[in-house]
């Protein structure tokens, strides 16, 4: 998962790395009983994204007036397909350099990328790629340190000492809480090699949480700003909501066969609202997935058709489809026509059941669209 600033500097903290002080505020009113540091501050939108400054959503504050202004205008928010959520208040730090510090696991190679520069902050992607300096180490300590200590060399004397004892720390960070990417930018680079980190990005492998008690944690006690990952640890499949302005909500089965459908929509002009990959096998027995899965479309605002798009192995289509009529009338809320394009065992059953039920079941592709398409003009 995508940590939110503010829980990946909670965490990064909890291990040595040096933050800003700061506090999660979740709605304008709390700010008059929360504990706030010292100011001038810093007023940074949480959402799973890069780019927050350019987007408008990090805002200086030198007043209390301005602080509450900023956060009442930040939160709630809608930025890149995102609800704002909460904003991370926290105080500036002035007189600093900005450089750079990433790691970031490199699944073509089996190693993990290091990268330090120099220069950073929001124009990083303006950096000339000579005053960028990254190379591919082994995944243990001994490596990654070595790794941090020969980039560091083309650094700047001050620059360098700093980003040598960051890199030391995140790369313990990193091994030990099994992450995919650790990345400071800016790193705050202030006076006898000292240094702090200005924003933190953090990327954790889902696959790892049963080994990670503190990312659990996290978990459990931030599940509303995390509902995606919270929903597959607790039901077992992925269902992710890939466009809240999104018009067609998805049933569908295989990661690979949805993410290509998504993609083949969106080429055509369609916005998808959700991904969902559930095993066939999961489908089978009773109605709870089916319907809790049918309840989460339904709070998709635009959603206005039900596409389900089916390739059953050992799943008897029959059995199926009676499990989702069944399913559609426990979830009366999802109020919108549905399109049904099923392929495998037990077609002419599951035709039959679905007939009785109003839907056609088409075995094309091109042909369930083409009724989609119906449905999103009326």
């Amino acid at each position: 998962m995508y940590l939110l600033e503010h829980d990946a500097k909670e965490l990064l903290a909890g291990r040595g790395i040096a933050v800003p002080a700061g506090v999660l505020i979740e709605s304008a009113t709390a700010l008059h009983s929360a504990p706030l540091p010292a100011g001038p501050w810093v007023v940074k939108g949480q959402i799973a994204a890069g780019g927050r400054g350019k987007a408008g959503i990090i805002r200086k504050a030198a007043t209390r007036a301005e602080l509450e202004a900023h956060a009442r205008e930040i939160i709630g928010a809608e930025v890149k397909n995102q609800r704002v959520g909460s904003v991370r208040v926290e105080q500036q730090v002035k007189s600093v350099r900005e450089a750079y510090a990433g790691f970031l696991l490199d699944a073509a190679s089996g190693g993990v990328r290091v990268i330090l520069s120099a220069s950073g902050g929001m124009e990083i992607e303006q950096v000339p790629r000579e005053r960028i300096h990254g190379e591919i180490a082994r995944p243990d300590a001994r490596s990654l340190s070595d790794s941090v200590h020969r980039l560091a060399r083309n650094l700047p004397f001050e620059t360098a000492a700093a980003a040598r004892d960051a890199g030391e720390k995140l790369a313990r960070a990193f091994l030990e809480l099994e992450a995919m990417l650790i990345e400071i930018n800016p790193l705050f680079v202030l006076d006898g090699g000292r240094w702090i980190a200005g924003d933190a990005k953090f990327v954790t492998d889902d696959n790892a949480l049963p080994r990670q008690p503190a990312l659990r944690a996290l978990l459990d006690s931030r599940s509303g700003a995390y509902a995606d990952v919270a929903r597959k640890a607790a039901h077992g499949f992925d269902y992710v909501v890939v466009d809240p302005a999104g018009e067609i909500g998805l049933l569908t089965t295989g990661a690979g066969l949805s993410m290509m459908l998504i993609d083949e929509m969106r080429a055509a002009g369609m916005k998808p609202y959700n991904f969902l990959d559930i095993r066939t096998g999961g489908l089978r027995g009773e109605t709870t997935r089916l319907t809790q899965v049918l309840q989460w479309i339904s709070e998709g605002r635009r959603v206005k058709v039900l596409l389900v798009n089916i390739f059953a192995g050992i799943t008897e289509l029959g059995e199926f489809s009676r499990l989702l009529v069944e399913a559609i009338a426990a979830a009366p809320q999802l109020k919108v026509p549905v399109v049904a394009r099923l392929v495998g065992n037990g077609l002419p059953a599951a035709r039959e059941v679905l007939a009785a039920a109003g839907i056609v079941l088409h075995t094309d592709l091109d042909a369930a669209l083409a009724e989609v398409r119906k449905h999103l003009n009326k």
